[in-house]
């Protein structure tokens, strides 16, 4: 979603390189490539000409650290603005101390106002606060049965009294069955609407005269650029909110409206939808989005999304097997179907560091391979998933493969001499051995989609294979060994 903006931006740290000291005279063309690369974000005007004014203010007072290039202490300077015009921290969604805590959920039409109302109440759900969606939408054609279908998909209830009721008095109803049935928090889901459109906007501030919301959050479509913080803005003077959700943070939006919308409009954004599933929603963390937007990822988020799909059992069982050498392609596969609950790999490798720059021409490449994997692995019997071994001694064993999923039968010799080399080197990292890994899954697959991944995805910042600021990569002395160790 930022690809245009990382790559802007690091045409203004070329700016700097080669300099010894950040001067009034050196930092202007870094600076207006800066405000080209905000400008084409499609980022507020007046949002961009304070953010350069405060880096410009910052950059000529900042004493460059010794062992520090410009152009590193000039990307932590904007680093640090990012995330200050973003919000600083993260506001998490408001707990009322007498239940339920009622949240109002806003929006124009068209945005994924109903959609996001489900996947707020999965993501509370998973945190242990039961929900109960109130379905107000009584204009929309089949709004109540989208919220119903979604509320049955994650398994939370949802309250509705049809098309023909008023929609304040299902709002009112709604709260009062929370009340009676202990629910922790309810979550009403109203009609789309427009600025222009008063009565719709008198209908919604009528709805939270009723209610009393804890929370009051507009669902904007992050495609919108700039507009989405004039737009927070004036359901902010007319109605009162308390924060924002951008919805569409996956698709090909500039970013414009991520950093425009607190600075212009003061709500805080509280959430990101990042894909069309109900799983695909983030709290937003400003300095989390900063590394995004600078190419350097963001291993935290990383992380959570990791542990929502782990068990600890099952991790802990698995490092035994790598440890032991005994990983086979049951595990594997598992592995891969782990990685699929995530997100997309596309999505997954973006947050690593370094990974920023593959091309979405790389990362097709690189699901295009993986599909190939798992349909040879599926062609195995259960004795071959679990014992690698029998397929590296049986030619005939992987003829028969190659002809049941398909593919060649130099695909499955090479998938099967991948995993030995592979599973031999995970063995020796485990025990704290760090070779170069060969390229897994090379020949037009995950080696060359992973190739030069290590590179550091801004300058100044450490990829994993410890390439970073002042630091000379060395060329491969073998190109099919750029896969997963430039990691």
């Amino acid at each position: 979603m930022f690809d245009a903006l990382a790559d802007r931006l690091e045409s203004a740290w070329k700016k700097l390189r080669g300099q010894d000291k950040i001067s009034e005279s050196n930092i202007q063309d870094a600076l207006r490539e800066v405000r080209r690369a905000l400008l084409e974000a499609d980022v507020n005007l007046q949002v961009v000409k304070d953010f350069i004014s405060e880096v410009e203010a910052k950059a000529q007072g900042a004493e460059v650290v010794k062992g520090v290039r410009p152009d590193q202490q000039f990307i932590k300077i904007v680093y640090d603005e990012l995330v200050q015009v973003m919000g600083e921290e993260n506001v998490p969604l408001a707990e009322a101390e007498e239940k339920p805590t009622i949240v109002l959920m806003a929006g124009l039409q068209g945005t994924g106002k109903t959609t996001a109302t489900a996947k707020l109440a999965l993501h509370l759900r998973k945190i242990d606060r039961s929900c109960l969606l109130v379905a107000t939408d009584v204009y929309r054609p089949a709004a109540i049965d989208q919220l119903i279908t979604l509320g049955k998909q994650i398994d939370v209830p949802v309250f509705e009294l049809g098309s023909d009721a008023d929609p304040v008095e299902i709002a009112r109803q709604g709260v009062e069955r929370a009340k009676a049935e202990g629910i922790n928090t309810v979550i009403i889901d109203t009609a789309g609407r427009l600025q222009i459109d008063q009565d719709m906007m008198a209908e919604l501030a009528r709805i939270k005269q009723t209610v009393q919301p804890h929370e009051t959050l507009l669902v904007v479509d992050s495609m919108t650029g700039q507009e989405a913080a004039n737009l927070t803005r004036t359901f902010h003077e007319q109605i009162g909110i308390t924060g924002a959700i951008l919805t569409k943070m996956d698709g090909d939006s500039r970013g414009g409206a991520a950093l425009s919308v607190r600075q212009i409009s003061g709500a805080p954004i509280k959430f990101v939808g990042v894909g069309e599933k109900v799983e695909a929603l983030q709290p937003f963390y400003p300095d989390r989005m900063a590394s995004r937007i600078l190419g350097m990822g963001d291993v935290l988020t990383l992380v959570e999304k990791a542990q929502e799909e782990f068990d600890l059992a099952d991790a802990e069982k698995m490092q035994e097997k790598i440890l032991s050498a005994k990983f086979d392609f049951t595990d594997f596969v598992k592995q891969l179907r782990l990685l699929k609950n995530m997100g997309s790999l596309g999505g997954i490798l973006k947050m690593i560091p370094g990974m920023g720059k593959l091309s979405d021409d790389q990362l097709k490449q690189g699901e295009t391979q993986l599909k190939r994997c798992e349909a040879m692995i599926s062609s195995m019997t259960m004795q071959e998933r679990r014992d690698p071994d029998l397929l590296a001694s049986s030619p005939s064993r992987r003829r028969r493969i190659a002809s049941g999923s398909g593919y060649k039968e130099s695909d499955v010799n090479k998938l099967v001499a991948d995993f030995q080399k592979m599973r031999s080197l995970m063995q020796q990292m485990g025990q704290g051995n760090f070779p170069g890994m060969p390229g897994m899954f090379g020949g037009g697959g995950m080696g060359n989609a992973y190739a030069g991944a290590g590179r550091p995805a801004a300058p100044g910042w450490r990829g994993y294979n410890g390439g970073g600021a002042g630091t000379k990569k060395k060329k491969p002395k073998d190109k099919k060994k750029k896969g997963f160790g430039n990691l």
